[in-house]
């Protein structure tokens, strides 16, 4: 099984960033993985682990924000599209740099 957790928390204030940085160090330090900005992902072996991964975020979860949890199973997450754009660079070659001149 995967949990998944979605955050997105206020960083107006150095109190909301200094929050911000430590729910990330505290997801990091206990085995999540960034899958993108703001989620992040941890395998729990069996349902007991799932739970315990669960409450543990619930205890360290920042004063505001909002902070979402979506339990998986290998098969669902095996399952995911992933979708990657092109990619775009600010280097000319050298077709494009004869264009320009």
């Amino acid at each position: 099984m995967r949990v998944l957790v979605f955050f997105d928390l206020p960083v107006i204030t150095e109190e909301n960033r200094r929050e911000y940085r430590k729910f990330r160090k505290f997801l990091l330090k206990n085995g999540f993985l960034m899958l993108q900005e703001s989620v992040y992902c941890k395998l729990a072996l069996n349902s007991t682990a799932v739970r315990t991964i669960v409450d543990n975020v619930h205890k360290n979860k920042p004063e505001e924000g909002l902070v979402q949890l979506l339990t998986v199973t290998e098969k669902q997450y095996a399952k995911m599209d992933i979708i990657i754009g092109d990619i775009k660079s600010e280097v000319l070659d050298s077709d494009e740099r004869l264009v320009i001149l």
